[in-house]
């Protein structure tokens, strides 16, 4: 390769990194990665095409094709209809079942799936649009909650902008959806009343105001579809911001974590304490920059000493860093359900930080697991002791979080009471439980 050419990929390589930064910024991280894997899937399945003669005027794109470019994510599953079956079949929509989509959201959604699949004597299907699901991964997670599945498991891969892939489907299946972008994604090709759209979060605040925005709400104002709300708080919110199909029509369960999964753990005679920060600073709503400075600031102070405290920062694309000019901290990435659990049930303290309504699961684990957590308020989530008086909410500012923090340590190194707290704690611990009038609901109604 000549210097000449070397120069052009360079720039061509720079120029199309700018692009990916600038979309970044506009719609969001979760935007990117889904038009990045979208065009990936369209180059690689596209028809090759004859070049254009010299001097020939460049073809110029419908506008059509410009929208559908642009939300590739919504383009809609291709189905074909089966015969009538005696068996039925409740089918999940998400975007990838990979290790790192598991935790949270995607995770209650199998346990979801899998419940309701059983309450109907149903097979399960997992449909993903983004990569190709694993099996084992789902295994992994139900195993791990003692939960399975009583009849047969299926997987299907059903990429965007990908017209010869098509799926079968049941007049009578039911197709729970795990996003605003696979419900609208869905509702084209399957009957709304057939269509479950499970909501744990307000997605609108995924994004600016713009596009997404208002296309994200015109699928939580369908008053055709079913959906169900991951807490009190979340319903509560939306009811609070006049969406009265929520209101009226939505059902809504707390979440589950089970003591054999998040429970103390017995540490090592003369290990120190263990604060840990949930760290994710490609999610924008995890407040990761605030979080650094609060902690930066807590180390500096001696609120937190790297002399007493261990200090791990877990999640995902976590840069090295000092802390207070002195401490590096413990960076865990990209850990499996049962490494997780094991982390978080040999953790004394936690700053999780979510700048969404709803309360968010890391604090939830925390105080399962018998943590003091410090956590951000957030419109009508001002406090969070109806689960755990181990959760410290306080404003998302520095001084603030700080004020918590020195409160959370207080509290975590006084051990009775932070082990009467846990005591007394009100998350639920078990999931068929939890999920169990849900479930009698949508079997209810077929």
């Amino acid at each position: 390769m000549s210097l000449t050419d070397s120069a052009g990929l360079l720039g061509r390589a720079t120029r199309a990194l700018r692009r990916a930064h600038s979309y970044q910024q506009r719609f969001g991280t979760r935007a990117m990665l889904q038009r990045m894997r979208m065009e990936w899937h369209r180059r690689r399945h596209a028809a090759p095409t004859a070049p254009l003669p010299p001097g020939a005027p460049a073809a110029v794109p419908s506008a059509a094709s410009l929208v559908q470019a642009r939300f590739a994510a919504l383009d809609p599953l291709r189905t074909y209809l089966l015969p009538t079956q005696a068996r039925r079949r409740v089918s999940i929509v998400t975007d990838s079942i990979g290790q790192g989509s598991l935790f949270g959201g995607v995770g209650t959604a199998l346990i979801l799936g899998t419940l309701l699949a059983n309450r109907l004597d149903a097979d399960l299907r997992i449909i993903t649009r983004t990569e190709p699901p694993v099996p084992d991964n789902v295994d992994h997670v139900l195993s791990v909650y003692g939960i399975e599945l009583q009849r047969e498991m299926q997987f299907c891969f059903a990429p965007a902008n990908h017209p010869g892939q098509t799926i079968d489907l049941l007049a009578t299946e039911t197709v729970l959806t795990t996003s605003w972008w696979t419900t609208a994604a869905t509702l084209p090709s399957v009957a709304p009343d057939r269509i479950v759209y499970l909501l744990q979060e307000d997605e609108r605040m995924f994004y600016p105001f713009g596009d997404d925005h208002l296309r994200c709400q015109q699928v939580l104002r369908n008053e055709a579809i079913r959906i169900v709300l991951n807490t009190r708080l979340l319903r509560d919110h939306f009811v609070a911001d006049g969406f009265t199909n929520l209101r009226d029509r939505a059902l809504h369960f707390e979440p589950a974590f089970p003591a054999q999964v998040f429970r103390p753990r017995p540490k090592p005679a003369g290990a120190k304490p263990r604060f840990v920060f949930y760290a994710r600073p490609h999610n924008p709503r995890n407040l990761f920059y605030l979080g650094l400075e609060v902690i930066d600031a807590a180390v500096a102070q001696g609120i937190l000493d790297p002399a007493v405290w261990d200090i791990v920062f877990v999640g995902k694309d976590i840069p090295e860093m000092r802390l207070g000019g002195q401490q590096v901290p413990t960076r865990r990435e990209n850990l499996g359900w049962s490494d997780y659990a094991e982390l978080i049930g040999g953790t004394d303290l936690g700053l999780s930080l979510m700048y969404t309504p709803h309360p968010s699961y890391p604090p939830l684990d925390l105080v399962a697991s018998g943590a003091v957590v410090v956590t951000n308020r957030h419109g009508i989530k001002q406090d969070l002791s109806a689960y755990s008086d181990n959760a410290i909410c306080c404003e998302p500012e520095r001084a603030a979080l700080l004020d918590g923090l020195a409160r959370g340590v207080a509290l975590a190194l006084d051990p009775a009471q932070r082990e009467a707290n846990h005591r007394s704690t009100r998350v639920a611990r078990d999931w068929p439980a939890s999920l169990q009038a849900v479930i009698e609901q949508l079997a209810k109604a077929g």
